[in-house]
């Protein structure tokens, strides 16, 4: 669900949207000012400029999409160990281009902590997780519940 704050920022949005466009159909030049590439572009692009060039995925065009490549390596699917390294020495090769500073010492650094990268931290213990009891076995419980609902029905028996 959508927060009201976030329901007038769309709102104020597509009335942009709708004002920018009938101007361009009137025949007014607005660029577009989306800074990534456009489909278009990315096809033209060579394989050897993408971090998995058989899949086209994550490009390496600028600092930016370093960066990306770097953040979003252990989301890619379908890909062997050996296509990883080669993936990450491109990526090491973009980075030292266009400066961007990588502190990860190998890609299989980056899947620790599952898809965010993180390592997983232990949790502390709070006086609510302290204070609670211990499960029951499931065997106690369900033979509980049964002695309840049969208690039920004879009690509803006998009122009649």
């Amino acid at each position: 669900m959508a927060t009201a704050k976030q329901k007038a920022a769309a709102r104020r949005n597509i009335a942009r949207a709708r004002t920018v466009q009938s101007r361009r159909a009137r025949g007014a030049r607005i660029p577009k000012t989306s800074s990534g590439l456009s489909t278009r572009q990315e096809n033209r692009m060579r394989s050897g400029s993408f971090a998995f060039p058989k899949e086209r995925k994550e490009p390496l065009t600028d600092a930016r999409h370093v960066r990306n490549a770097i953040a979003r390596f252990d989301q890619v699917e379908g890909v062997s160990d050996a296509e990883r390294d080669s993936a990450w020495r491109r990526i090491r090769a973009a980075a030292r281009k266009f400066g961007v500073v990588v502190t990860a010492r190998g890609w299989r650094g980056l899947l620790k902590g599952g898809k965010t990268g993180r390592p997983k931290t232990t949790r502390r213990a709070t006086s609510r997780s302290t204070s609670r009891k211990p499960a029951r076995s499931s065997s106690r419980t369900s033979s509980r519940r049964t002695t309840r609902t049969s208690s039920r029905r004879t009690a509803t028996r006998s009122s009649r």
